[in-house]
């Protein structure tokens, strides 16, 4: 934050663009009463551990909906996008309720992603030095009436792997801000506490790493339109005071770059003809099975990969709008703006609705019309 507000004001170019350009949300911590038990017990002996959970004693990260599992279990079922749609996936209303087991903190963020219509974000931690990246549930390996036999080696360590429909997106995202820290891809002493899981890379798949269901990278991503990462940013989770310089010159340039993300792809404004935005249009993206929704605005965001991409732009009561959209490689999101034509098959519901969808009844030429038929026809009309 600091850094942000004396670049800007001392006329840095690239802060100022960014700042300009983008809206910025930062929150200090997430779990404050967590912190604050780490910080009295200190760093040493693994006492920093005492701040993982909140006061209630809720894991925030993995106390966030399971909607990957209702996802893929929606999939088996073939009711996928039909039926059960492939974004925005909404709360279960158990989750919802006042005695479930959700943390005070859960449900504020929650309220907060609703209400922010978010493209890009990353939660920051430590204990580990990678970029880890959706999903991070493991989906269940599908049933067989007869188990093949395994080798005596075997070894289930790692679950069946679901990768997301923009795992391409995601692995550049986290590419971006560990080639970028002074010493993430420097994995050549293996990882913190065990072998690199990276590749050399710094990047990892969460559900590869350490599956957990119900994280907020996960719940995100399918109830949201926002891309979300875990960035890990150190071995040591709770740093020294005299290593906090030291730490933000790792960071620092990751930061920047990662935020720049967020200008790469497409978006635009959805409108009808006489040029009013249209709220919850879906931009469907081809090849990609994962959808997005434009804001109150009409207005919408998709980071993309640079390539060719087939757009287009659906809403209820409107004809879908079809176009091709250029990403190219450099920073800045080309503009894909799109405008639907009004469907006759929203004036044949409204007409339905109100006849209390009743079949219209059909007015017979020379037959004079009962009083209750003249009127029905005026409303019509």
């Amino acid at each position: 934050m600091q850094f942000l507000c004396k670049e800007y004001q001392d006329g840095n170019p690239r802060v100022r663009g960014l700042v300009t350009d983008t809206r910025i949300h930062l929150v200090p911590s997430l779990n404050p009463d967590g912190y604050e038990l780490a910080r009295e017990a200190g760093s040493e002996l693994g006492n920093w551990a005492l701040g993982h959970w909140t006061e209630e004693g809720f894991d925030l990260f993995e106390n966030f909906p399971d909607l990957a599992s209702a996802l893929w279990a929606a999939e088996e079922r073939r009711l996928v996008p039909h039926q059960f749609p492939n974004h925005h996936i909404p709360i279960p209303e158990h989750y919802l309720a006042e005695d479930a087991a959700v943390a005070v903190e859960t449900r504020a963020v929650m309220a907060w992603m609703d209400k922010n219509p978010f493209v890009l974000g990353a939660n920051l931690q430590g204990g580990e030095k990678l970029v880890s990246f959706p999903f991070d549930t493991a989906r269940p390996s599908p049933p067989t009436l007869a188990a093949a036999p395994r080798p005596l080696d075997y070894e289930d360590e790692h679950p069946e792997l679901q990768e997301t429909p923009d795992h391409a997106v995601f692995r550049w995202l986290a590419i971006s801000y560990a080639s970028a820290h002074l010493t993430m891809t420097e994995t050549f002493r293996g990882g913190c506490h065990a072998q690199d899981v990276t590749d050399a890379m710094g990047i990892v798949q969460g559900a590869k790493w350490h599956p957990r269901a119900g994280s907020m990278n996960d719940f995100s991503y399918l109830h949201t339109n926002c891309l979300e990462l875990s960035v890990y940013l150190g071995c040591d989770k709770f740093p020294h005071e005299s290593e906090l310089q030291q730490e933000w010159e790792n960071n620092k340039e990751s930061l920047l770059t990662f935020m720049e993300q967020v200008h790469r792809g497409i978006k635009g404004v959805v409108t009808d003809q006489q040029g009013e935005p249209i709220a919850n249009a879906t931009i469907v993206v081809g090849g990609i099975n994962h959808n997005i929704k434009t804001a109150s605005g009409g207005d919408y965001w998709r980071i993309l990969n640079p390539g060719e991409y087939r757009v287009s732009a659906r809403a209820e009561g409107y004809n879908p709008s079809v176009k091709t959209c250029h990403v190219l490689y450099d920073i800045g999101a080309t503009q894909c703006n799109f405008v639907l034509s009004r469907s006759n098959w929203k004036r044949i519901r409204e007409i339905m609705a109100m006849n209390g969808n009743r079949p219209i009844r059909l007015v017979v030429p020379g037959r004079p019309m009962t009083p209750r038929e003249r009127l029905r026809l005026r409303m019509r009309l």
